[in-house]
């Protein structure tokens, strides 16, 4: 029986065996849809930036094109960031302030008050960020790069049609441990490393408050639950704290609609999405 002390190094990569895997993937997705490159939003953290550098490394710099693109309250340390990671990668990357596009519908649309506020408020925002992302990649003749890692995607804790949507995503089956394992394995900046996880949606705000559980926890438990297939008791029984655990569960379970492109009524024997699944050459 795996014990929790053990759990941590089960979710130790060979660094440069995953780096091969996820820049070949990269590299396929791009040659067989006969596209230009990449664009990827970079925010500053630690997921955006390892998407940019495995692109980079792919399919080489020049045909990883980045975005930069603030809010008006978004934190300046952000926009520093992911000009330090564009800069060291050699990739170009332009900023496009967002504010003017967000503020004249919220003018209109008076918010609630407090979190509900702040949660449309941040919603918007990363739905704005990727309809520019899309438009980019059209323009550019590219495909989106996704930044979303495994540990958010299952948690939910995503936008749907923002930060969820992309053309192809090499960081979908990495934990955030693993994030943060091939983002110093890369040697990519590190005050981007090293920074606590924020999407910058409001002041203060940061992923792990919101979630109610560390990062740490959240993978772990979320390893033992998909990975090994165990039930939540036996989860608890290796030393985590139930109501840690029953968080975790709570945020998968409510947030699976996340995770599926289009729910679509069957009236036919083949109905997409349902009967009908074309996998990618």
């Amino acid at each position: 029986m795996i014990r929790r002390e053990q759990v941590a190094g089960r979710l130790a990569l060979n660094a440069p065996l995953a780096v091969a895997v996820l820049t070949g993937f990269i590299r396929d997705a791009v040659e067989t849809t006969a596209t230009e490159g990449v664009v990827v939003g970079l925010s500053g953290g630690v997921d955006s930036a390892l998407a940019a550098a495995l692109a980079a490394r792919a399919l080489g710099p020049r045909r990883v094109h980045a975005f930069v693109l603030p809010y008006r309250i978004s934190h300046p340390d952000s926009a520093a960031d992911a000009q330090a990671v564009a800069e060291q990668l050699g990739i170009d990357w332009r900023v496009i302030d967002i504010s003017p596009m967000v503020d004249p519908y919220f003018a209109l649309e008076i918010p609630d008050g407090g979190a509900a506020a702040e949660r449309r408020r941040g919603n918007k925002l990363a739905r704005e960020r990727m309809t520019i992302l899309f438009d980019q990649a059209k323009k550019l003749g590219c495909l989106v790069l996704g930044t979303s890692n495994k540990t958010e995607i299952l948690l939910g804790y995503s936008t749907v049609f923002g930060d969820n949507a992309s053309s192809l995503n090499p960081l979908g089956d990495l934990y955030k441990q693993q994030v943060w394992q091939l983002a110093a394995h890369l040697e990519l900046p590190p005050r981007v490393v090293a920074k606590k996880p924020s999407a910058d949606l409001w002041p203060g705000q940061t992923d792990e408050d919101e979630l109610g559980v560390t990062y740490a926890v959240a993978d772990e438990v979320l390893y033992l639950l998909f990975d090994l297939g165990l039930r939540p008791a036996e989860v608890v029984d290796r030393g985590y704290e139930e109501a840690a655990v029953r968080r975790i569960v709570q945020l998968e379970q409510t947030n699976r609609y996340k995770r599926r492109l289009m729910l679509i009524a069957r009236l036919s024997g083949s109905a997409i999405n349902l009967d009908q699944e074309i996998p990618r050459d």
